[in-house]
């Protein structure tokens, strides 16, 4: 199956997006419309608007990219697909979320930026700014009472709308000025073991920030992170993994500081000031690179291996606890007055002790840290307070004598 392409284009990467949703391989074939590609005899055989993307599957040959992503659904999805409903009026409200994008929403940034970005224009036309900011409004409104662009379930009208609202925020149009359209749930895939505490951070994160992400659990004892589309998002294939409409980050602290930076409201979790986020990233990395890198030398062993407990090793994770009891000295939390990511990621870490039985008595600025903690971080329990008593029952699964 052929997908003729331009990457640059808004269409093709929304026909991209949906066959990584349905998995689907495609035969992507690049098209270079300054050299004619699209105007050979070829060419204007499968299509004679000469236009991309095009489609020629086994000799079907279709273009539009909101035909093509539909097509792909009713041939390839599953027989109930939510991606493109079956049902009468919830596939007529996605069809009308597709030609609000086609009719209304992507021409009002080609009117708005074409002029600039194609024929030289010196700056923005102002009335024609307006007019996509009044539909930008329009849109806004389409979410007042669901949570998706089409209905309350992701579908083909997300992919195709949020490729158009991303071009506009690469234009630096304010799309957050939009609450509803720059909260909406637009894909955010998470594959993430409950248990972990990387996850878990992540989880704390997306709670702080006011992102919804989709869950996929990841079995790692059957090996669902060694698939090959797996490998194809993360080579490291490790978890916690995200994939944003096909941008793909791991390593829990990296992604905690995207979903801050990308959907944050504000900069308080984590901010910009570059003497306030050094600070934050320094304790970012005092987690991974002392306190929950120790937790793992000493447990780890034991959990997983059978190993005796290390004395030796149990005092390098006293003294990477005291560390941080001094770090908590002369502030309400790790990286100052304001609960950053920082204090997420760690809480996570000092959770994870605690159900170890670690001790946490000795180090009296981490304790009183840790109860404030559990009681300002949305969503503590529901996130990390229930989630680490799935990393116990692992441990006394394979601990159990």
């Amino acid at each position: 199956m052929d997908l003729y392409v331009t990457p640059i284009s808004p269409a093709c990467n929304a026909v991209l997006l949906l066959a990584k949703a349905l998995k689907l391989n495609l035969n992507v074939k690049l098209v270079d419309l300054m050299a004619g590609d699209t105007k050979t005899p070829e060419f204007l055989k499968m299509n004679p608007q000469h236009s991309v993307p095009t489609l020629n599957d086994s000799g079907f040959c279709l273009w539009e990219s909101r035909a093509i992503m539909t097509y792909l659904v009713n041939k390839y999805g599953s027989r109930d697909d939510p991606l493109y409903p079956k049902d009468p009026k919830p596939k007529a409200v996605v069809e009308s979320r597709l030609f609000f994008d086609a009719t209304t929403l992507y021409p009002a940034f080609a009117k708005c930026y074409y002029p600039v970005l194609f024929y030289g224009q010196n700056k923005i036309n102002e009335k024609d700014l307006e007019d996509a900011k009044n539909v930008f409004e329009i849109f806004d409104t389409f979410l007042e009472h669901t949570e998706y662009a089409g209905g309350d379930t992701f579908s083909v009208a997300d992919i195709t709308l949020i490729v158009t609202v991303t071009v506009f925020q690469l234009c630096h149009f304010d799309v957050h000025a939009y609450k509803r359209i720059s909260l909406c749930k637009m894909g955010i895939d998470l594959y993430y073991v409950p248990g972990s505490a990387p996850c878990r951070a992540v989880l704390l994160a997306a709670k702080a920030v006011g992102v919804d992400l989709n869950l996929k659990y990841t079995d790692l004892m059957k090996g669902e992170h060694l698939t090959p589309e797996y490998i194809k998002m993360n080579p490291q294939h490790t978890i916690p993994t995200i994939n944003d409409n096909g941008f793909c980050l791991w390593e829990s602290r990296a992604i905690m500081a995207y979903l801050a930076d990308q959907y944050g409201k504000n900069d308080k979790i984590y901010p910009k000031d570059p003497k306030k986020r050094a600070l934050v990233d320094q304790r970012l990395y005092f987690d991974i690179g002392t306190l929950y890198a120790r937790f793992g030398d000493y447990y780890y062993p034991v959990i997983f291996a059978g190993a005796s407990y290390d004395p030796a090793k149990l005092t390098k994770c006293e003294e990477a606890m005291k560390f941080f009891d001094t770090f908590l000295a002369n502030s309400e939390y790790a990286a100052g007055n304001d609960l950053t990511l920082a204090d997420l990621t760690l809480a996570a870490t000092v959770s994870t002790y605690e159900v170890m039985d670690f001790d946490l008595t000795p180090y009296k600025n981490v304790t009183k840290w840790f109860a404030k903690v559990k009681q300002n971080a949305p969503g503590y329990e529901e996130v990390n307070g229930k989630n680490v008593l799935i990393f116990k029952q692992l441990v006394d699964s394979l601990t159990k004598k």
